[in-house]
């Protein structure tokens, strides 16, 4: 039986979702986080990083966001409805894969944490802090952070999906998208357009209740 490992408020919605494209089998176990927003210290008898998401299956410990799509992908979408065959499109659907945390990812968690930073100072060095980091803010991480998010807007603007019909690219790149679009609201018309268009789907909502009632537990 396939389970799933997953943390509230974090990337591993992206593998309940990939489960539910694929309509299989599965469980579920929920990790809630701690006060402090980490982890809590079970993660580490699934995994010695103690980081989500995690896919198990039976005596398999498969972790990372991309590497687990990528298993179920090649193991249980036997009509290949969920990666590309064209040599164009592949190429997209590889690029979008390893883009989502190599490229975009470390920016928008760099500029978390140094809104965070002057939180859990001292209030004598909270005017440092927040200078510090502001300036970080302002000359690195904020214009990366736009110019990536320009990208992604010219790029939506001329593709319905990432890499020609829905696939598991799609549900990669959903996270950060998601991230951004917690920001910037209504700033960026196709970025937003895509993501109503996504949420759409009836795999996408069979996980969010799954997840919902999760937490209700």
């Amino acid at each position: 039986m396939l389970t799933l490992h997953h943390l509230e408020q974090s990337r591993s919605f992206r593998i309940l979702w990939a489960l539910e494209e694929l309509g299989l089998e599965y469980d579920v176990r929920l990790y809630k986080r701690l006060p402090t927003f980490a982890a809590p210290p079970e993660l580490r008898k699934v995994h010695p990083l103690g980081k989500s998401p995690i896919l198990s299956n039976e005596d398999e410990v498969i972790a990372e966001s991309a590497v687990i799509l990528e298993y179920l992908q090649e193991n249980y979408d036997l009509e290949q409805n969920f990666k590309p065959n064209t040599k164009s499109d592949l190429n997209q659907y590889r690029y979008w894969m390893h883009y989502a945390e190599g490229s975009l990812m470390p920016y928008l968690v760099m500029t978390l944490v140094l809104t965070n930073v002057p939180k859990h100072v001292p209030w004598l060095i909270k005017p440092i802090a927040k200078k510090i980091t502001g300036g970080i803010k302002t000359g690195f991480t904020q214009p990366r952070v736009k110019e990536h998010i320009q990208f992604l807007e010219n790029y939506l603007a001329k593709n319905e999906f990432f890499a020609g019909d829905f696939s598991f690219a799609d549900i990669h790149m959903s996270f950060p998208l998601m991230a951004i679009q917690d920001r910037i609201g209504g700033k960026y018309p196709n970025i937003n357009a895509y993501l109503e268009k996504v949420k759409l789907r009836p795999a996408y909502n069979r996980a969010k209740i799954r997840e919902q009632n999760l937490s209700k537990l």
